[in-house]
């Protein structure tokens, strides 16, 4: 237990319809994921951080700001995939835990890291854990772009929707709604499971990978966390990213 490594894998492509190059786009002076790398490193629990990449000018922007980069394949299917190859590149012990961030949250707190790597050093059964924020604007209720998750009595998840869920049949007021933040943990030996997983009709249907996992009988505890994490989908979100840092 004492033993156990913990690191931060960042899969991060250049590659992207809506927004091409998003990774390496300025925020207050900085590409966005040296903000998102640094948060990492300011954790606690993190020891170790580094960013999975397949295209040579990710790799080389990180290597300038000091980071620790790795070249994966282009044929990772999903951005957890391309985690679970560097974590074999990495030499990871199936007991280690890796936590898995997009490269687009350049907001994200420190704190959140520690919160989903916790469960694992009190649950041993545990394979994946991932956050959630109650939402406080109304808009990412029905913004599809802003998954929204459900959980049981116990935290685990039943389902994550870019759909409004649960949906309030006679008011939407009077409950919470909660926003999947894309911050995961696993441990090593189910990120060996997940990438010989075939991919799930629901993964497919909604893109949303930790739909592979549910299909497939896996369960993922969700952390609700006071600090919400927003995402830079495209050009337009940076100004209001920098309106919050000035904040």
């Amino acid at each position: 237990m004492k033993n156990r490594k913990v690191v931060v894998i960042i899969p991060s492509r250049y590659g992207s319809t809506r927004f091409e190059g998003k990774p390496l786009a300025a925020i207050s002076g900085r590409p966005m994921i040296r903000w998102v790398y640094e948060s990492a490193l300011k954790a606690g629990s993190i020891k170790n951080v580094y960013v999975a990449t397949d295209d040579e000018r990710i790799y080389k922007a990180v290597e300038q700001f000091g980071g620790n980069a790795l070249m994966t394949t282009s044929k990772n299917r999903s951005g957890t995939d391309r985690v679970a190859e560097a974590a074999d590149r990495i030499g990871l012990g199936p007991d280690d835990i890796v936590v898995n961030i997009q490269g687009d949250q350049p907001l994200v707190d420190p704190r959140c890291f520690d919160q989903v790597v916790e469960p694992f050093f009190n649950i041993d059964s545990l394979e994946m854990t991932t956050l959630a924020f109650a939402i406080k604007d109304k808009r990412e209720i029905t913004d599809p772009k802003d998954v929204k998750v459900v959980f049981d009595a116990d935290g685990m998840a039943l389902y994550f929707s870019r759909s409004a869920i649960p949906f309030g049949r006679d008011s939407s007021d009077g409950f919470e709604t909660y926003k999947h933040l894309g911050v995961y943990a696993y441990r090593k030996s189910f990120l060996d499971i997940f990438r010989t997983l075939p991919s799930g009709k629901l993964e497919t249907i909604e893109k949303l990978e930790q739909l592979r996992a549910m299909e497939f009988g896996h369960r993922i505890l969700v952390i609700v966390t006071p600090y919400d994490s927003p995402e830079v989908d495209l050009p337009e979100d940076i100004q209001r990213i920098e309106n919050k840092m000035s904040r």
